[in-house]
């Protein structure tokens, strides 16, 4: 039998898919509310999923869709509440090609940039629960 990596079927999956933007928008909406971020890690197990590369680069891509739906509708992003477990900041894919922030990706100074920008979202969230 050939293993997909994509694919955890000993994993059961509540209720939606990896590539469900949906879910994964609601999910990233709920810790909002609550003024958390997420890991990676901690998001793909909510999807059903064990951690793995290749899997935390497709839900970026769904995390950049959740994004261009934020931003469409003149809301906070909310991919800045993925980040990775060491250093609680979003991985090198959030910051590419931002222009709001010329620094380096990790350190204080990414950090305060990260806190500032978590705090909109926290905040929008927060007055729609």
């Amino acid at each position: 039998m050939i293993r997909n990596e994509f694919l955890d079927e000993d994993i059961p999956r509540p209720g939606g898919s990896l590539f469900d933007v949906d879910r994964v928008e609601a999910i990233v909406q709920e810790a909002a509310k609550r003024g958390e971020a997420l890991s990676y890690s901690e998001l793909l197990l909510l999807l059903g999923y064990r951690f793995t590369r290749p899997k935390m680069r497709a839900l970026c891509k769904v995390l950049d869709v959740v994004d261009q739906r934020a931003a469409a509708s003149g809301q906070p992003e909310l991919a800045v509440l993925v980040v990775r477990e060491g250093d609680r900041l979003p991985g090198q894919g959030w910051w590419v090609g931002r222009t709001d922030y010329r620094g380096d990706w990790t350190g204080d100074e990414a950090k305060a940039f990260i806190r500032k920008v978590q705090k909109r979202a926290f905040r929008y969230w927060k007055g729609r629960a």
